[in-house]
């Protein structure tokens, strides 16, 4: 990995055959700050393996306090397996986020109450298995993450994410559960995110987006101090479409004809956002998207 800047300097002990895409990422080294990496959406064998590779360096030379991702589609593409969900949070990743994708894979739902490191969406029915947020802690201070489901555009019944995360955050305050809340937004319509960073803005440290696979370039903090990305991007072969092989996936546009989309191998990429937050006031001083490539 490098550090693309000006002078394209390597950093840290970061491995030579991947590179880091973000001049201003490691300038930050105040003290009392506390920085976020949220990985966004980590698809199959290429996505999970460039996560292996990268992420333990990475997080060091980029001084990161938390680690989340979404791996939602790290089984083949669609879903996620116990041992998969070990794998990685046995590579440095903190917590795992899931998406609309949760219970694709057979068996999921016995394993996901198991894992307290993972987490489902929080406004999926009460009646599912898995935890609707999980609680990290780092120097003292108590991160909560969760995950809501947007409904335009998506198939799956949820309750409306505004009143989910509502109803998440009153608990944690009330519980006095946490310092600090970090929520994803799975969702389709950008206008959905949007509306989910400003409803939230001052009452959640970080409100970023996932789903699409394309990262975008709005990071922000807004006026109250959320950091908030309408999608961070995927974690994946991004010489495809949406992580899987191009071919198929024009043939299917072409004619209309099913056909098997296998999960793509070309141009992986590790996308991720980078907060950065004051513990002390709860709010964001930086939102930057992060890009490792090989």
């Amino acid at each position: 990995m490098r550090l693309a800047g000006d002078n394209d300097a390597p950093i840290g002990g970061i491995r030579k055959k991947c590179r880091v895409e973000n001049p201003r990422a490691t300038r930050d080294s105040s003290p009392i700050m506390l920085k976020l990496l949220f990985i966004g959406d980590i698809v199959g064998a290429p996505g999970r393996e460039i996560v292996i590779d990268a992420l333990p360096e990475l997080r060091e030379s980029l001084d990161v306090d938390f680690v989340v991702a979404n791996a939602e589609n790290a089984a083949g593409g669609a879903g996620i397996t116990s041992t998969i969900a070990k794998m990685l949070l046995d590579s440095g990743i903190d917590a795992i986020t899931l998406g609309d994708h949760v219970w694709d894979q057979k068996g999921w739902d016995a394993e996901i109450a198991s894992l307290e490191r993972v987490c489902r969406p929080a406004n999926l029915p009460s009646t599912c298995p898995g935890r609707e947020y999980v609680i990290l802690e780092q120097k003292g201070f108590r991160l909560a993450v969760t995950t809501m489901l947007g409904r335009h555009f998506m198939g799956m019944k949820a309750e409306c994410p505004f009143l989910g995360a509502n109803r998440v955050l009153d608990e944690l305050a009330r519980d006095g559960k946490a310092d600090g809340v970090f929520v994803e937004i799975h969702a389709e319509a950008t206008s959905e995110k949007q509306a989910m960073g400003w409803y939230l803005d001052g009452r959640a440290i970080a409100v970023l987006g996932t789903h699409t696979h394309v990262p975008t370039a709005d990071a922000i903090v807004l006026p109250k101090g959320t950091a908030f990305m309408c999608d961070v991007g995927m974690t994946g072969p991004y010489a495809s479409v949406l992580g899987r092989e191009v071919k198929p996936v024009l043939g299917r546009f072409l004619d209309g004809m099913p056909r098997k989309f296998d999960v793509a191998e070309g141009d992986v990429r590790l996308s991720a956002a980078l907060v950065t937050f004051d513990p002390v006031t709860k709010r964001a001083t930086g939102c930057e998207l992060i890009t490792v490539r090989r």
